[in-house]
């Protein structure tokens, strides 16, 4: 290896050392043993720019192992992103540093995505590959032509979201995307033999991946393996066979580099082996200004593409951010009140998704192989094949967990909103990649039906009980439980409108009977809760309910109203929206009676906060049952005679 090159790649490791230490915490080994991979990488053959980390042409460098952050971290410094100061590098792992323990997503600095659970990155690298083909298709290969770099360890290749999301690359034919593997056998318990006798190239293999095996310390194979997937034909992995901890004497190859620092002795002894004879944190003048040499090529690139995107300006508006909803989506709810059905909610989203994707460029939908059931796809979507990404339409396969995170890589990539779809239940499946959309402030929209026992028959299994409350519980998430066609379409609405957030839209096998008769321009359902019915000016209840329960809400309602006993229903579509209102606006909602109760045919747990310890909650704090959907009701009580029985006994208390 060139002296140059070596010189280089110790840039990255004594950063990396020398922060780990600094924070007493960390993960060393990684960044010591992939530098020489990332610094061929980054020299050579990655395209971007540091003066513009936004730039949409770049190529995406995705660190799935998110333990080694100071890997990333070391090279933006280096590289020249203003993001990353050597300050930041010194505050490694201290609060409010840009320099986090795992890398965290912050737009226009280079952190592509948020990544610490171990394989999402691998999966989000697929969503931003898969964006980078369908953008090539809108606008052209001479305007769109970049790759994807994610680079994951042993651990990500275990974690059972690789296998999703490595399979579905395979089948797509993904021939832009690239893994570097840091094959250096160990994990935190010690040698990764302890759990794992895979046969990675017949693996790779299997899911339709090219397999080149390099020295991971050898620059020249290392370049020859990236100079050859320029040209792949099929997504590519690299399995680069390191030494984790290089360089180190008595920790090199050991698990004792994994995750824990160096220590001041062994630290010393590096820099001898290494030949490093700077203090730390020092870079010497001559080797920052060749790392920034690296990193300002791309200004000339990015300065030729330029060019060419002005001479056809017709497709910046495909590159912006295009989508009006508001008018589309209003003319969906005069229509719904003009032509009022009996419909399951997922029906009502169906309806509203046709509508959309007939005048919307930017929408990329999916459903993990539950399409018919989660009515996703509509007459008007194209399928994306492998090789062929002129459509707007994934399927998925049964891949829940690979879906979610390659939504979040979609999301990422540029302007495209994601959608995909499950039955509710499995959103368990999905959650790590939920919480990430959430975390990252990510424009993804989950949508799940089947969601409560109106399912039926499938039963317990298939029953969501506890997760709407599991999911109400990730901050910076709104769950939507819409109770019509046009409350269907105000969630859509409000969740296309919502650029920080994500939403999970939660629907309906079941018909349902329109509860709003009248059209309004105005989203009620972006007030969280509001009244959708009354049955006198002065009333001793308030019933709250969610989706299918709005309409035995209002049952109810009636019944009691005969016996003289007046109530206020108010749908509660999105309790995150609600509890963001005004503290006036709430008032009025909550406390116009002592009086109240909450419907939900799930967990009530988090309707305890709105009727209070007087209150009383109809609900399902137990596993369903298999039967048709009206005797499952029936039997945990979510009926209007025993709501009505039971709320008369609460007013006379």
């Amino acid at each position: 290896m060139s002296k140059i090159h070596n010189d280089l790649a110790n840039c990255i490791r004594f950063l990396s050392i020398d922060a780990v230490q600094k924070a007493n915490s960390g993960h060393p080994g990684m960044p010591m043993g992939m530098a020489d991979v990332a610094t061929v990488l980054f020299r050579y053959f990655l395209k971007f720019n540091p003066q513009n980390p936004n730039w949409i042409n770049r190529d995406r460098f995705v660190l799935s192992a998110g333990h080694g952050s100071m890997l990333l971290y070391s090279l933006l410094y280096l590289t020249g992103y203003k993001s990353i100061s050597l300050n930041s590098i010194k505050k490694f792992r201290q609060l409010n540093s840009i320099c986090a323990g795992h890398p965290e997503y912050h737009p226009k600095t280079g952190i592509e995505t948020t990544t610490g659970p171990l394989g999402q990155g691998i999966a989000n690298a697929v969503g931003f590959a898969i964006a980078e083909e369908v953008l090539k298709k809108k606008l052209g290969k001479n305007l769109i032509n970049h790759k994807t770099y994610v680079l994951a360890g042993d651990g990500c290749l275990m974690e059972g979201i690789s296998h999703e999301a490595m399979s579905l690359a395979g089948h797509l034919k993904l021939k832009n995307l690239v893994m570097l593997f840091d094959n250096n056998n160990i994990s935190i318990d010690g040698p990764t033999s302890l759990a794992v006798s895979d046969n990675f190239k017949k693996r790779f293999e299997s899911y339709g991946w090219d397999y080149i095996l390099v020295d991971g310390h050898n620059e020249n194979q290392i370049y020859r393996a990236l100079k050859r997937v320029q040209n792949a034909k099929k997504p590519t992995v690299i399995s680069c066979k390191t030494k984790i901890g290089y360089g180190s004497p008595n920790k090199s190859g050991k698990s004792s580099s994994h995750g824990s620092p160096l220590g001041l002795d062994e630290i010393k002894l590096v820099r001898k082996v290494l030949k490093w004879e700077y203090k730390p944190f020092e870079v010497p003048n001559k080797l920052l200004k060749e790392w920034r040499a690296i990193g300002s090529k791309g200004q000339l690139i990015e300065k030729k593409w330029n060019k060419l995107i002005k001479k056809q300006s017709k497709k910046l508006n495909l590159i912006k951010n295009n989508n009006n909803f508001k008018n589309i989506l209003n003319s969906e709810k005069k229509l719904a009140i003009k032509e009022p059905k009996s419909l399951a909610t997922r029906k009502c989203s169906e309806l509203t998704l046709s509508a959309l994707t007939n005048s919307n460029n930017n929408l990329i939908g999916g459903s993990a192989d539950l399409a018919g059931s989660n009515n996703t796809k509509t007459k008007k979507h194209k399928i994306i094949t492998p090789g062929n990404f002129e459509g707007n339409y994934i399927h998925y396969g049964v891949r829940e967990h690979a879906m979610s995170g390659i939504m979040n890589g979609i999301a990422l990539h540029s302007n495209f909103i994601p959608y995909g779809g499950t039955f509710l239940i499995f959103s368990d499946y999905c959650k790590p990649s939920i919480r990430l959309s959430a975390l990252m402030q990510q424009r993804v929209i989950y949508v799940m039906t089947h969601d409560s026992i109106g399912l039926g028959e499938d039963g317990p299994t298939h029953q969501p009980i506890e997760q709407l409350s599991g999911l109400r519980s990730i901050p910076n998430l709104n769950v939507f439980r819409p109770a019509d066609r046009i409350e269907t379409i105000e969630c859509w609405e409000h969740a296309l409108k919502s650029t920080k957030t994500p939403s999970v839209l939660s629907l309906t096998r079941q018909n349902l009977d329109p509860i709003r008769k009248k059209y309004s321009s105005n989203n009620k359902c972006s007030l969280g809760a509001y009244e959708v019915h009354r049955t006198n000016k002065k009333i001793k209840l308030t019933i709250f309910a969610s989706g299918s329960e709005v309409n035995l809400a209002i049952e109810a309602s009636h019944k009691l109203a005969k016996d003289k006993i007046y109530s206020k229903v108010i749908s509660v579509p999105c309790m995150e929206l609600f509890d963001k209102q005004s503290k006036t606006y709430k008032n009025i909602i909550l406390n116009e009676t002592k009086n109240k109760i909450s419907i939900e045919a799930g967990s009530s747990d988090c309707w305890k906060k709105y009727v209070g310890e007087n209150g009383k909650n109809f609900g399902i704090n137990e596993y369903g049952k298999s039967a048709p959907f009206k005797e499952i009701y029936k039997y945990f009580g979510l009926t209007k005679e025993n709501i009505t029985n039971k709320s008369k006994n609460l007013i006379k208390i």
